[in-house]
């Protein structure tokens, strides 16, 4: 366990005391250790002192010099501009803060600063100014590299260095090394006190690699090894011993009217293989849009169904269930199977459980008044939408079901280790024969017309189109096209020879169903809609789809959308209607343009927004690391798996003691677990 010193109240360290650890818990600092490991996110070279004289223009530049005069003016609509004239005996600046006026009483004439900032000229002058982004008061100290913390109002940076150093005196040496010493030795790691003395007060930059390399290798060693440990006693747990009924299998899978892929066909021997083992499978199936996940499923569960177990098939939306259901039911009309559908539009009193096969729902699925008799299969389909609680409870229905949790957002390697680095995967990446890549076609407004003549001509000739918008109404704060106006428009301006329809998430499930069901029936031509199109809709016909303001999407939901065409035969065609402005947005649509591979998509994706970003951090299990980035250190991250792994099993009693005494310091559901 970590030292109870550690786990002292910030606030009865000298120098903090009440006012200032309110001030602290801003930035969830609220223990000895969490002060501790507080570490910077950056450094000042002081080693690059630039003489004002010396200033370039648009670089960033660190000075010292001495207070000439003080100035603070208010400008209009209450901004504020404080100027500090320096001087360093080559020349003098004004360094510049914006609306920050409270500063104003800090600064006297003779006072010598060193200030760090952007050297940008002045929008009123035309002169040259230091944008100011740090500053402190010279005390003389000969400090090479200035750490750099984040901050609150209220806190600065001189003060938080002073408790730093406050707290890293009185308990540093209660700080427990958790990795063995042989584990150091073969990685090379420097002794955990030294690298947190060294990160928090550096000498070089040599010695704050090796200290950053030390303390990222400890935070993904812990908490790969709790997903070592938990993969472990999986394994050790007396699973379902399913028989590949072979014969029943391989006259299921000549009787599809399609050939499976080679790569699907890898991915059902592996499945097969660990529900034919003793220990109970737990495996993730990752395939990207259309790449026929559905069939390795529904085989997958026919298996179970065979051996006499009962299957359960969870989807994060109705539409979604509803799709499954419609799939698996013709899949496995020739099986004799008792398949229902379960979501929260289903009345109790249809919730008849005993005499059925296979589940198909929502998190209808996991209510407490659902039991089942013999649940043998759990498949949890677009897992990333359920909470970590709703899938344990859904697998918790069964003694000791196998699991298979299958995805159509392919996941970044790196990411795939931290979020489900306890499961085997399989992935399918390669598309069914005959599937055509749809081509993307960035539309700005002004061709708007010929998209709209493009689209005229092939529902002519018979195919059908989706036009998704990001919104239901329009907004009176962003100009988007909401799904009501533009249906509306569409219909009565545009295509009104065509029969349209509007979709949207705040549509009751009959209604839903309904238009999907027209839809698939070629009833209705254009079909508006909002994201809830956005997995599980399967029409091979509509080969059109036209995304309003696609740059409002995130890049994974854009991939997602456009996996809803190129199902058919056809030749699809992805519109994106855009008006990218920022950095991140023009990167969305180039990389929809570059490619329609998914894995490549999703690192793209994990490098623009970052995991957090991506899955809900607390949903999706991702840990709050304190230093380690998983896309910047993914060398390390698979060094510290392979070095957790290794020693949970050489060793399983150490990793079990390492676990429970520093499991503390990995911040995410994973955290809380023991095993025995």
């Amino acid at each position: 366990m970590l030292n109870e010193k550690l786990m002292t109240p910030v606030q009865y360290l000298k120098g903090v005391g009440p006012k200032l650890a309110k001030t602290l818990k801003k930035l969830d600092i609220e223990t000895i250790f969490d002060l501790i490991y507080c570490f910077p996110r950056d450094y000042e070279d002081r080693t690059q002192l630039k003489s004002i004289a010396n200033l370039t223009p648009s670089a960033f530049e660190i000075i010292k010099g001495e207070v000439v005069k003080a100035s603070h003016q208010l400008i209009r609509n209450r901004f504020s501009v404080l100027k500090v004239k320096i001087a360093d005996g080559t020349g003098a600046i004004n360094a510049v803060w914006f609306n920050q006026p409270y500063l104003a009483q800090m600064f006297r004439p003779g006072m010598r600063l060193i200030v760090s900032g952007k050297i940008e000229h002045s929008d009123f002058d035309g002169t040259l100014q230091l944008s100011v982004r740090d500053f402190e008061v010279d005390t003389g100290e000969n400090i090479k590299f200035m750490p750099i913390y984040n901050l609150t109002s209220g806190l600065y940076p001189k003060k938080i260095r002073s408790i730093i150093q406050s707290a890293l005196i009185n308990y540093l040496d209660y700080i427990q090394d958790a990795l063995p010493d042989g584990l150091k030795k073969e990685y090379q790691l420097i002794d955990v006190r030294e690298a947190i003395n060294t990160l928090h007060f550096p000498q070089d930059l040599i010695l704050i690699a090796k200290a950053r390399r030390r303390i990222v290798f400890e935070e993904f060693f812990l908490f790969q090894l709790g997903l070592g440990l938990r993969k472990s006693t999986l394994k050790k747990a007396k699973g379902i011993n399913f028989n590949p009924v072979q014969d029943k299998l391989d006259y299921f899978v000549k009787s599809l009217p399609f050939s499976l892929t080679a790569s699907q066909q890898k991915v059902i021997s592996e499945i097969l293989a660990d529900m034919q083992s003793p220990y109970p499978m737990n495996r993730l199936l990752q395939g990207d849009v259309g790449s026929g996940k559905t069939i390795v499923a529904a085989i997958a569960a026919l298996n179970a169904l065979s051996n006499g177990y009962q299957v359960a098939v969870m989807a994060p939306t109705e539409i979604l269930a509803n799709q499954h259901y419609d799939k698996l039911c013709d899949l496995l009309k020739k099986e004799k199977v008792k398949i229902d559908l379960l979501t929260s539009a289903t009345s109790k009193k249809e919730r008849k459980m005993d005499k059925l096969d296979l589940f198909i729902g929502t998190h209808a699925l996991i209510q407490g008044n659902v039991v089942f008799n013999k649940l043998g299969l759990v498949i949890i389909d677009e897992q990333h939408r359920f909470g970590v609680e709703q899938r344990a409870k859904l697998v918790g229905k069964g003694a000791i079901p196998d699991v298979l949790v299958m995805t159509a957002t392919p996941i970044p390697r790196s990411l795939s280790l931290t979020l489900y680095g306890e499961l085997d995967r399989s992935i399918i990446n390669e598309m069914p024969p005959g599937r055509l890549p749809a081509e993307t076609l960035f539309v700005p407004e002004k061709k708007r017309a010929s998209s709209y003549e493009f689209i005229r001509d092939k529902v002519k000739q018979g195919r059908q189109v989706f036009v998704v918008c990001p919104l239901i109404k329009e907004s009176e704060k962003i100009d988007l096209k909401a799904a009501e106006e533009t249906a509306a428009k569409l219909q009565q301006d545009i295509f009104p020879e065509f029969k349209i329809a509007l979709m949207h998430g705040k549509m009751k499930p009959a209604e839903k169903d309904a238009i999907m069901r027209d839809f698939k029936e070629n009833k209705i031509q254009i079909l508006v809609s909002t994201t809830v199109i956005e997995v599980g809709i399967d029409i091979p016909n509509a080969t059109i789809m036209l995304i309003e303001h696609a740059e409002r999407f995130g890049l994974s939901q854009l991939h997602q959308l456009r996996g809803r065409i190129g199902r058919g035969r056809e030749k699809s065609y992805c519109f994106l209607m855009a008006n990218p402005k920022t950095d991140e947005a023009k990167a969305r649509i180039k990389a929809m343009l570059d490619t329609t591979d998914g894995f490549k998509i999703a690192e793209i994706d994990l490098k623009i927004r970052g995991p957090g970003d991506l899955y809900g951090t607390r949903q999706s299990g991702l840990p709050n690391f304190k230093l380690a980035d998983i896309i910047k250190d993914e060398k390390i991250l698979i060094e510290s798996r392979k070095a957790a792994f290794q020693l949970v099993e050489i060793d399983y009693n150490s990793a079990h003691n390492i676990w429970e005494s520093q499991r503390k310091k990995v911040k995410s559901p994973v955290a809380g677990q023991t095993f025995n």
